[in-house]
């Protein structure tokens, strides 16, 4: 089976800016893809090509558009979807930059997924089943790690810590999900009788967006609808604090106090101590790697301490990350790196080496479920898509509920 043609066009994403949609077709069968894009980006990411424009406020990404229909797709005409590694290699050489800035990874990632899918389509195989093989892989249903607060640059509040999330043990995803569900209503209720109709804000990857200032108020609350919903026993949290967003003039500026890194270490000891944290992501800023190394020392035997705009996906950072022992854990978004390929290799250096990985969508995402086939077929462990709540996030809560079915 052959590529018979490829066609890109620029849609929405759920924030309401531009993105790209691309669709793959060969004699036999027709697949579609669609790209999210970051709000909180690392600058090490490879690179999201916008137009720079007028219209869409410079955000529009139809030089991204043309560059697949016009580039990219003419040189994959006639080739065999099954062939992930050889497509996405020819794409690199194409784009011929270190960091995709020629043609943009988020052409480039589009193609990627749409490939995948094909590839999947043309081995009559189901999408996290093809991920498994040409990864080498076994199959596992992730933990979901759900959102319920946001803060920093996800939401319109001051609470500084960017995600918190909780993730939860049970017999099946099924019965996770359940439990998630009901401990993200039972927060709301408790939200709303505490704070009033503010609280049903939202931020941008679903979870609520209260007027709080502190992170001890929003686990505590957090605490209080799990103790509420019945779920004390069984429920870790996980705050994702985004630290390159408050790293200014070689300081961290957090919850309307100055720290040190040695300042911020004290801080999180704190909160170690006092609630039942199962990880950070991003505790200190991307070019902060003593500080990764301070912190992973002194937990990492504990918990997780996860690099995500530290190692964007980035094979050779993650090389780094392991040699110095800065931290143990990876947050796996395609869309940082540009390839399936890239990421898969980027996933599985990072478990060979006794880390945690955890697939991620992004701040703007799109109804496509790709990233949980992808944490399936990777057997990564863990998930992480965002509240229950709004389409675009249930979209891959829904689909794991679909291959869960498949697998029993």
């Amino acid at each position: 089976m052959k590529i018979k043609s490829i066609k890109a066009r620029e849609i929405l994403d759920s924030r309401g800016w531009p993105t790209i949609e691309v669709d793959l077709e060969t004699s036999n069968f027709f697949v579609r893809a669609s790209v999210p894009s970051g709000t909180s980006k690392g600058k090490y990411e490879a690179v999201e090509l916008r137009d720079g424009e007028k219209r869409y406020y410079g955000k529009g990404v139809l030089k991204a558009v043309r560059n697949i229909n016009e580039i990219i797709a003419p040189k994959l005409i006639g080739k065999n979807p099954a062939e992930q590694k050889e497509i996405d290699d020819l794409m690199i050489k194409l784009d011929a930059t270190k960091n995709k800035s020629k043609l943009g990874a988020n052409a480039i990632i589009g193609v990627s997924m749409a490939v995948c899918r094909a590839g999947a389509k043309e081995k009559h195989l189901p999408l996290y089943q093809y991920i498994a093989q040409i990864s080498n892989s076994t199959l596992i249903l992730p933990n979901p790690c759900f959102l319920m607060i946001e803060g920093g640059l996800h939401a319109g509040n001051d609470l500084d810590v960017q995600e918190f999330m909780i993730t939860l043990e049970g017999d099946s995803f099924k019965e996770k999900l359940r439990i998630g569900v009901e401990i993200y209503h039972t927060l709301f209720s408790i939200l709303e009788k505490e704070y009033g109709e503010n609280s049903r804000n939202v931020g941008y990857e679903g979870g609520f967006a209260p007027p709080l200032k502190s992170s001890k108020e929003a686990l505590d609350l957090i605490i209080k609808a799990i103790k509420k919903a019945g779920y004390q026993d069984q429920i870790k949290i996980i705050l994702d604090v985004a630290a390159s967003s408050l790293f200014e003039g070689g300081i961290y500026k957090f919850e309307e106090a100055t720290f040190t890194k040695d300042g911020l270490l004290e801080f999180y000891t704190d909160l170690l101590g006092n609630y039942p944290i199962l990880a950070i992501e991003d505790p200190f800023s991307e070019g902060d790697w003593e500080g990764f190394r301070m912190i992973t020392e002194k937990f990492g035997k504990d918990i997780t301490i996860i690099g995500d705009d530290l190692l964007v996906t980035n094979l050779d950072r993650i090389k780094k990350a392991v040699k110095e022992k800065s931290c143990n854990g990876l947050i796996l978004k395609p869309n940082q790196i540009g390839t399936i390929t890239e990421t898969i290799t980027a996933a599985k250096y990072a478990m060979e080496n006794n880390w945690k990985a955890f697939v991620k969508h992004r701040g703007g995402d799109t109804p496509d479920s790709f990233i949980a086939d992808l944490a399936v077929g990777l057997r990564t462990g863990w998930i992480i898509a965002g509240a229950p709540a709004r389409g675009e996030r249930v979209a891959k809560y829904n689909r794991l509920l679909e291959i869960e079915e498949k697998l029993r």
